[in-house]
């Protein structure tokens, strides 16, 4: 064959260049190379939603059986110049349209979540849809980890050169909505060292410790391909259990000054720098729970059991989740407790062999003091 004049071969590298705009156009390709959605398109509709959250709605030591006593009061004692254990706090809830006027149940399976957001599951190869909308008096966002995104879907503002659309997801203002689109592509799934599905996060970014502290944090699951269930769950599992542990400082919430106004007895007998009053607004808990008051954390023994444990918070959010009689495998070593830092993510999992109610609780001195464990069951 004789060689392609200059004219033909810049004809041909312009039928290519056109060819593969045209591919990326119609989302066959998406524009960084990675392999657009070709799977289900997983829709939801969250909002930030003003809640009045009770730590220990039990009203007891659920760890112990007993009373609150002088220890736990520091943290759940309502008092002139103390809010106790109910706070005005930012979640994320599920609704059921775009109406936003019908919260979606919470199945028992999720029951455990507390104040976390709902679970977003989805499959390598999906598109997650969420419309957000802010139902609080403060501007904020959802920001994702893990999965792909474009500028106008990021949810965090920052000097990041981008101007008009690209900025509008970045801080949602009060009563406002906006529509967030993000890919699920093989990057976002399980690594060869995971389990059939991996752990990721969402919370709001406009002032991420105010607004994290405020609770506005969910969990993300992906599934291998192939791995999923319809509703996104891994087939080869269960049950899943995710656990934020994290010490919520109410001291850094927004809604600081209306929890005074409003659980305080005495509102102006406060000082908010106070070390002891400070101290009492630091709730270390599991999901939002304190003193073993989570509830859901139950299984029959021998069921296939993931757990995804996570973490939030300062330098003080070290924490060591440690499971009572049973065992796990995390990333092939078989473990009874792990390490979480800020943000950290972890995937374990668990066949449950020894029938009874078990301590799950955190293994930092301080943080047992003040309340971070949790009961499990596992029902023979």
């Amino acid at each position: 064959m004789p060689p392609l004049s200059s004219f033909s071969r810049s004809r041909r590298l312009k039928s290519v260049g056109l060819l593969a705009g045209l591919v990326v156009l119609l989302g066959l390709v998406a524009p960084g190379g990675e392999a657009a959605s070709r799977g289900r398109t997983r829709t939801y509709f969250i909002a930030a939603d003003e809640v009045r959250w009770d730590y220990a709605p039990l009203g007891f030591n659920n760890i112990t059986g007993q009373p609150f006593g002088e220890a736990e009061n520091v943290f759940v004692q309502q008092g002139p110049d103390r809010i106790g254990k109910v706070y005005v706090k930012a979640l994320y809830r599920e609704y059921t349209d775009a109406t936003f006027t019908h919260l979606k149940p919470r199945p028992p399976k999720w029951q455990h979540l507390g104040l976390l957001g709902p679970a977003i599951q989805a499959e390598v190869g999906d598109t997650i849809v969420v419309h957000f909308k802010n139902q609080t008096r403060f501007a904020m966002s959802v920001h994702p980890h893990g999965v792909f995104y474009n500028k106008n879907a990021e949810g965090a503002p920052y000097n990041d050169g981008t101007t008009g659309a690209a900025k509008a997801d970045d801080a949602v203002a009060p009563g406002g909505t906006h529509r967030y689109i993000w890919q699920v592509p093989e990057r976002s799934g399980p690594g060869p060292n995971d389990p059939s599905s991996v752990l990721w996060m969402y919370h709001s970014h406009v002032d991420e410790s105010g607004d994290t502290n405020a609770g506005l944090v969910g969990p993300i699951i992906v599934t291998a391909k192939g791995k999923a269930r319809r509703d996104g769950s891994p087939k080869d599992v269960d049950r899943q259990f995710v656990t934020l542990f994290t010490v919520f400082d109410e001291n850094r919430s927004p809604y600081l000054d209306p929890n005074i106004q409003t659980f305080t007895g005495d509102p102006a007998s406060v000082d908010p720098e106070d070390e002891e009053f400070q101290e009492s607004n630091l709730m270390h808990g599991i999901n939002g729970y304190v003193f073993g008051n989570l509830p859901g954390l139950r299984m029959r023994f021998g069921e296939r059991v993931r757990w995804y444990p996570f973490a939030l918070g300062t330098e003080v959010d070290l924490h060591t989740p440690h499971w009572h009689a049973n065992t796990l495998l995390w990333n092939g070593n078989r473990v009874d407790l792990v390490e979480t830092l800020p943000a950290s993510l972890k995937m374990l999992d668990m066949a449950p062999d020894n029938p009874g109610t078990w301590l799950y609780h955190c293994h930092v001195n301080d943080h047992i003091d003040a309340g971070m464990a949790a009961l499990y069951t596992v029902r023979s």
